[in-house]
């Protein structure tokens, strides 16, 4: 198989769009990180990701028959791009399908390409199943963003130019995954050339369809999938993608939102270039590796896939890039309600800066605080603080890791409300117009809402948090009418952090 690959990958033709990108050295993260730390540029292509390398390469191959015919595909934006730039360039009809949720910045990058854009269905789904019914109907080739061989190869040539880049030695390389078009690629290619560099795949927690179907020796979906990294968000690794990563990767690493937030910081110090989610998180599993591992004096190579970043979403990862260094705790302590509270407070402190403090009176005996410090030491000194704090009688709660708490409650401390029969949850709507009102129209009256907090972070699902009341209806049947409203949800009533601030 492998062999195979790699002559795909030596025929491939993607330079006619594509760009040799460079390998560069983040000279700030080999300095910190005690490794030499080398990125792969591919934010540096002409659509700003690597997908138009497998997408000109299917493309270019396909019969003069096909072509006339036209192509389509199914994409939230980068595959999208790569699509629109490579039939443009061969003069040919395409059609690209992308979900209304799609970024704004995405959505033109296509159309200023000259794509022929269509908008159907709230996820990539929907508007996979959409183009298919298209390309049947209209005897449109459908372009696969990675399930596809021809489209592994196109991006396999990124493992070409790495090796003869860098001749060293090299530890591991470091690939982003989502379908696993990029990784099946680069892996094929390496362990048929330099099989002693390992392959490491890096997935978002929550959309680590890889690691599922390694665990379980199967492709596998996932019942839910995270959309902060949407380039990845994948809920099933491809069929054909799998046949080459189940016996040539050589390890899966899963970061968090809060890691992939640091990863694109350290990008944009080292390069002055801003990564999306998705083009950060090669970099945020080579972070933890080298935690985990312990190790120095190593040559390691991460893929930056990709700068496809709503300018919006900026405010939301400068928030959680502190906590994804380890360089700020969040905390919700409890205060003696008198005067002189807070000082003695911020004394118990120490030397350490208050990041954030937001506080409202609640009752005349405890002032519960929502509070973020800044660490010098990551995770050990947070814990240290932890227990120096209740040490001197504060009341503690660690909520560094809450993610209600670091989108939510953080913009609602304001004092509990009189409601006995109030229950929480955490919605993913679809960031289009209308989300909203389909959201109170399919939720079957008499339900009262007494909490709502949302925030638009510029990315395709706008992130929800809303109470609602049972006026003495069982809770199983408030779960079932919230089933049929058809938005992702988690019930957070028990979290502690509601509880503490709003409950």
């Amino acid at each position: 198989m492998l062999e195979t690959y790699v002559k795909k990958i030596l025929r491939a033709r993607v330079y006619d769009v594509a760009v040799e990108s460079p390998l560069d050295e983040a000279a700030g993260l080999t300095r910190r990180l005690k490794n030499r730390v080398l990125l792969k540029r591919e934010d540096l292509q002409p659509v700003f990701s690597f997908k138009l390398r497998g997408a000109y390469n299917k493309i270019v191959q396909l019969s003069a028959e096909e072509k006339a015919r036209g192509v389509i595909c199914a994409s939230a934006g980068n595959h999208a791009q790569g699509v629109a730039l490579a039939v443009r360039k061969l003069g040919i009809k395409g059609v690209i399908v992308m979900p209304q949720t799609t970024p704004d910045i995405k959505v033109n990058g296509v159309r200023n390409l000259g794509g022929n854009v269509v908008l159907a269905g709230d996820s990539y789904d929907e508007a996979f199943a959409h183009a298919t019914r298209l390309a049947e109907e209209k005897g449109y080739t459908f372009v696969h963003p990675y399930d596809d061989p021809e489209v592994i190869a196109g991006q396999g040539t990124v493992a070409m130019e790495i090796l003869r880049q860098h001749t060293g030695d090299i530890d591991a390389i470091f690939v982003p995954v989502g379908g696993g078009g990029l990784a099946a690629g680069i892996a094929a290619y390496v362990k048929y050339v330099r099989p002693e560099i390992k392959v490491i795949a890096v997935e978002p927690e929550d959309a680590a369809c890889l690691a599922a179907a390694m665990k379980a020796r199967k492709r596998v979906t996932l019942e839910h999938v995270g959309l902060f990294a949407d380039g990845v968000a994948v809920a099933r690794i491809g069929e054909e993608t799998f046949k080459v990563l189940k016996d040539h990767i050589d390890d899966v690493i899963t970061a968090s939102t809060d890691e992939i937030c640091a990863a694109i910081k350290d990008i944009f110090d080292d390069t002055r270039s801003i990564a999306e989610p998705a083009g950060a998180l090669a970099l945020a599993g080579l972070k933890k590796y080298v935690a985990r591992e312990g190790c120095e004096g190593r040559t390691l190579i991460a893929i930056d896939s990709g700068a496809n970043m709503n300018f919006d979403r900026l405010r939301h990862i400068s928030e959680r890039t502190e906590i994804g260094e380890k360089r700020e705790g969040i905390f919700a302590v409890t205060l003696p309600e008198k005067p002189g509270a807070f000082r003695a407070f911020c004394a118990a402190l120490g030397k350490r800066n208050i990041t954030e403090f937001n506080y409202r009176y609640a009752d005349a005996r405890d002032a519960h605080v929502f509070v973020g410090v800044q660490l010098r030491q990551g995770d050990e000194e947070r814990r240290e603080l932890t227990a120096a704090l209740e040490k001197k009688g504060y009341p503690v709660l660690d909520l560094s890791d809450d993610e209600m708490a670091k989108l939510h409650i953080r913009h609602l401390v304001g004092g509990h409300a009189p409601i006995g029969d109030e229950r929480l949850f955490r919605f993913e709507f679809p960031e289009r117009p209308g989300a909203l009102m389909n959201f109170l129209t399919r939720l079957e009256a008499g339900w009262n809402i007494s909490l709502f907090h949302y925030r638009n972070h510029g990315a395709a699902y706008g992130r929800v948090l809303v109470g609602l009341q049972l006026g003495g209806r069982p809770h199983k049947e408030l779960l079932e009418s919230l089933t049929t409203v058809g938005y992702p949800f988690q019930d957070e009533t028990d979290n502690p952090a509601y509880k503490l601030f709003l409950g």
